[in-house]
């Protein structure tokens, strides 16, 4: 039984790894989605997650179960894409992978998982880290650390708190592991690190919030500056991009990956969550920020950029779709890597050209329906007079 699982399993492993990835046609003109995910829990290595000794392993089981790949930071090193992947495993503790890509859009895993340098205050589960190649030499990653709320009732087994880890590495297999952002925040998720110093010193994009899920009087994308990153403390945080009722971003919003630098302005992903009937729905929206002063919003279009479709809704946790990582390469292709309801990881393809037309032309939301139709109307009579 051995030999023919550990055949058959090898064999469905290596056809996913080398199935060829298809764009689809037409899109909408601002990305194009891909017809299937490029990473997924199947996509691990089989000794990540078997016992490959038959003596041990007789059925040739998984002995360590991999649940989800999701929610990857991004970055290209000398003409390869890396994607530093949350990969949870079925004891719900998550944990980094890096995967490698030579056009980035077929991925496979590399080495090992990564076995994080340990904070004398130590985290129970670790997920969802930002890559940044600042222009300091170092690249950082920065990552929710997530701990039992200490002064959780006695019983209470669900209430935790979240702050905002820090590792840096120039080769992306040495880390060096950073005392935790300190903020005036009581908890922080969602942190990244802009890739240039601002009036000489170290910007981060913050999401305060008084609770592990709730942002409470947090009132959405901050800024917050630090002199430095080996032992980074803000001390004022400033709202950049608020959330907004009856919005894609009424309950929350959180950055995304490290803003792209384009000569129209700073180019920025971020997730947004509303209530649902059915839930919190969670979706990806674009905004820009002035060049010089990052601090100030250029153009923000309205509604949201994705959000999840088809069999993208179906997961662990329903109707998200998340963003941390975002490649812009030499040639002005844009990548970003988004993760469908807690489960998978997908790519849509653009161009930088595309999305700085994307949030200078499409109209801000008007935060009412009647001023949403009158937009509407302007441009159907725009188009009916050519």
């Amino acid at each position: 039984m051995f030999k023919e699982r550990k055949a058959k399993v090898e064999k469905a492993h290596a056809e996913l790894l080398t199935l060829k990835n298809e764009p689809v046609l037409p899109g909408n003109g601002i990305y194009t989605r891909y017809k299937y995910p490029i990473l997924t829990a199947e996509h691990t290595p089989l000794d990540w997650r078997y016992d490959l000794n038959e003596t041990t392993n007789p059925y040739f089981m998984e002995r360590m179960g991999i649940n989800a790949v999701m929610n990857s930071g991004a970055i290209r090193i000398k003409g390869k894409y890396y994607l530093m992947c949350r990969i949870e495993g079925m004891d719900r503790k998550s944990f980094f992978g890096l995967a490698e890509s030579d056009d980035g859009i077929h991925f496979s895993f590399t080495g090992k998982p990564l076995l994080m340098p340990e904070n004398p205050r130590k985290e129970t589960n670790s997920y969802d880290m930002r890559l940044t190649q600042h222009e300091d030499g170092w690249i950082y990653g920065i990552y929710c650390a997530e701990r039992k709320d200490p002064d959780a009732a006695p019983g209470d087994t669900a209430s935790a708190v979240a702050s905002a880890a820090m590792i840096r590495t120039k080769d992306l297999e040495n880390w060096e592991r950073l005392p935790d952002l300190k903020t005036p925040s009581s908890q922080q998720r969602n942190v990244v690190l802009h890739p240039e110093f601002v009036k000489g010193k170290y910007l981060l994009y913050t999401r305060p919030q008084d609770g592990f899920i709730d942002t409470g009087s947090g009132g959405g994308i901050s800024v917050g500056y630090c002199d430095d990153m080996t032992d980074a403390v803000i001390e004022r945080e400033t709202v950049l991009d608020e959330k907004i009722y009856h919005t894609i971003k009424e309950v929350k919003n959180g950055a995304g990956a490290p803003p792209v630098k384009t000569d129209e302005g700073w180019l920025h992903i971020a997730h947004g969550v509303r209530n649902t009937a059915d839930g919190l729905r969670y979706v990806i929206y674009a905004f820009m920020t002035e060049l010089d002063d990052p601090e100030k919003l250029l153009y923000t279009p309205g509604g949201y950029l994705i959000a999840p479709r088809g069999s993208e809704r179906v997961g662990d946790v329903s109707n998200v779709v998340f963003t941390n990582g975002l490649i812009a390469d030499d040639d002005g292709r844009l990548f970003i890597y988004y993760a469908s309801s807690d489960t998978r990881m997908h790519v849509a393809l653009s161009t930088v050209g595309q999305l700085v037309d994307y949030c200078k032309n499409t109209p801000a939301d008007p935060l009412t329906s009647h001023e949403s139709v009158k937009q509407r109307l302007e441009m159907i009579e725009r188009n009916r007079s050519l």
